[in-house]
């Protein structure tokens, strides 16, 4: 036994699929779940806002009138490569050698849990930037990514009108209830299809449980017991505006290791119930070239993230390299709304 025998792709999938079953799942991934095409290529059909149109009326015995595919468009993009890979440094190649030696189990578990707790780095990397790439897309309407020499621009088409500004939304003693249903009102009268959630930055969920339009409300429906907290305030919306908040705080490093938010702070998005696209995943090169061969180890998790492991002998050395092509469709974008309220 060496340690290309010891640290495989499998291996260090199954290492993954078991830690991440104790991990809460990024929320964005519930609107945009995962999906599988061949390829590099996305297209997808995005339809139209607006009520649906009925039938016109025909006399008998006569050719149907042909309706055009109005207000539907097919959007193409490439879907950008991600690939970063890791190798087993000096010390751990002792460490390994030197379980290779002993032949002590728990030594052995210890050793390789310290090298795939390294290439889980690697797994968890490629799941914050689909994360990021579906946020953008959420609280953008647009995709722009740019890194090692690359850059991708991407328009999900989301109508202007439905970008909206409120300066005035963080005002203490706005009532901002009244402006919600108005964001409702305008998505559905546009498309059939009303808002139920929103989403919002901790930041700016903060700001807006110092509304005192809102506390003087909650403090005369409950009859003076009634403070503003995360939940009354929560219920208190929900009831006013039919919308449940989400707050979303979670954070990421960029390529150059600056802590960022997957949800910007002075934002209100406005969107309706249901999935709002699909987090597609294409073939990679390592996934339709190497699962067959003896070239490398691959390995598939996450529906198209491919996990490959290739033996180096000079230096002798063990790389991990992990790989994925994804883009996130956005169907429903037409049927969000952008609140900007800063001021």
């Amino acid at each position: 036994m060496t340690i290309f025998d010891l640290v495989k792709a499998q291996e260090i999938v199954a290492y993954w699929d078991t830690i991440k079953q104790d991990r809460e799942p990024y929320l964005l991934s519930e609107l945009f779940p995962a999906d599988k095409k061949l390829g590099l290529d996305l297209s997808y059909i995005k339809g139209s806002s607006g009520l649906p149109c009925v039938l016109k009326i025909s006399a008998f015995d006569v050719k149907a009138i042909p309706r055009g595919r109005i207000g539907f468009e097919k959007l193409y993009a490439e879907m950008p490569f991600f690939k970063e890979s890791l190798y087993i440094d000096e010390k751990l190649r002792q460490d390994l050698n030197m379980v290779l030696e002993t032949g002590n189990a728990a030594y052995k578990e210890v050793v390789l849990n310290r090298v795939f707790a390294d290439t889980v780095q690697l797994l968890e990397a490629a799941s914050a930037s689909r994360e990021r790439m579906r946020a953008m897309a959420l609280t953008t309407g647009a995709l722009t990514l740019t890194s090692n020499g690359q850059a991708y621009d991407y328009n999900y088409q989301m109508p202007d009108g439905h970008k909206l500004t409120n300066s005035d939304f963080n005002d203490a003693d706005y009532d901002m209830c009244e402006y919600i249903n108005e964001c409702c009102d305008l998505i559905e009268d546009d498309t059939g299809v009303r808002p139920t959630r929103a989403l919002v930055s901790r930041a700016q969920w903060t700001i807006m449980k110092k509304n005192t339009v809102v506390a003087k409300n909650i403090y005369v429906l409950t009859n003076g017991v009634g403070t503003i907290n995360d939940n009354s305030l929560r219920d208190y919306l929900f009831d006013q505006t039919g919308v449940e908040f989400v707050v979303y705080s979670k954070r990421y490093k960029d390529e150059n290791q600056v802590i960022k938010r997957f949800m910007p702070d002075d934002l209100i998005v406005l969107f309706p119930a249901g999935t709002l696209g699909k987090t597609w995943f294409g073939t990679t090169p390592e996934e339709s070239d190497l699962m067959t061969g003896s070239a490398a180890n691959v390995a598939i998790t996450d529906t198209g993230v491919a996990v490959t492991t290739m033996k180096h002998e000079d230096p002798v050395n063990v790389e991990t390299k992990v790989t994925q092509i994804c883009l996130p469709s956005f169907e429903m974008a037409d049927h969000v709304a952008l609140i900007d309220v800063s001021t």
